[in-house]
């Protein structure tokens, strides 16, 4: 089964977990008795903005941030939200653009588009809308969203150039990029990695730092930084590693704080002005 569809089921779930009254984390934590203390998707998101939305949107979320409260969004802007689920981001995203702005979720499970539908029906919200779609094709003109965020979505891409590429098509000269996603510091030997990976993002492709921003700057990103917001250490993963048949104290000083959840800036440069005669030939 290619990992779209591995994504695409395991998503699924998630949203009718969600919709029974479940959470739908997936760190360390996650079994079918809940999800604990989940270092991954807790505490994210503060009693201000969890109250603004329904909580089926807050339990259907899987993000390892929280974009909306690091990214810079103005009245009257257009913000896309790539992956986005049970809508959370979308919903708080369309209250801060306010009515004049407008917030597009753009998602390929069914379940989740759903039960995103449901949460902004619930919230009257207006000036938001769901959009059933792929990543690696979004289904958005050229040059017509002012700020794309993402929320630990972009790393369960197989295809993360061509997600970064289409990024960039849909934001306007001078639009921005702001992402939550896992990523990775130096070296981790390879079945370590792995495992890592499916603990910190169910099904990840995590990039190393090194690889995020190159791949940035190769879609025509400026102005790009990395900032973690946690790091993990090896205790966290613990129970899980364990799980998986790996000895967590011998691995400890390969990968101790190796993986991170981080905030990704980047901006679309605007054109140069023109300067001369040459310039409107």
């Amino acid at each position: 089964m290619e990992i779209k569809e591995i994504v695409r089921e395991r998503y699924g779930l998630a949203a009718l977990r969600a919709v029974a009254g479940g959470s739908s984390c997936c760190g360390a934590s996650a079994n079918p008795d809940g999800c604990g203390a989940d270092p991954i998707t807790s505490n994210l998101y503060d009693a201000g903005q969890t109250g603004q939305v329904p909580e089926n949107a807050v339990l259907a979320s899987l993000g390892c941030g929280n974009p909306t409260a690091l990214a810079k969004l103005n009245e009257g802007e257009t913000v896309l939200d790539l992956g986005s689920g049970g809508g959370i981001d979308v919903l708080l995203s369309a209250r801060r653009v306010g009515p004049t702005g407008k917030a597009y979720g753009l998602d390929m499970t069914d379940e989740m588009l759903r039960l995103a539908r449901e949460n902004q029906r619930q919230s009257g919200i207006q000036n938001a809308e769901f959009l059933k779609g792929e990543i690696e094709s979004i289904p958005l003109p050229d040059n017509s969203v002012d700020v794309v965020i993402s929320n630990c979505v972009i790393n369960l891409s197989a295809d993360k150039d061509r997600v970064l590429r289409e990024a960039f098509r849909v934001l306007k000269p001078g639009g921005r990029f702001a992402a939550s996603d896992v990523v990775v510091r130096g070296e981790v030997p390879d079945q370590v990695r792995r495992s890592l990976e499916l603990w910190v993002g169910c099904i990840a492709g995590a990039l190393q730092e090194r690889e995020y921003i190159g791949k940035l700057a190769e879609a025509g990103f400026d102005g790009i930084d990395i900032q973690p917001t946690r790091v993990y250490s090896v205790e966290d993963a613990r129970q899980f590693l364990a799980g998986e048949g790996i000895d967590v104290d011998a691995i400890a000083p390969q990968v101790e704080n190796k993986f991170m959840s981080a905030f990704i800036r980047a901006v679309k440069p605007a054109p140069k002005e023109c300067c001369g005669p040459a310039c409107c030939r």
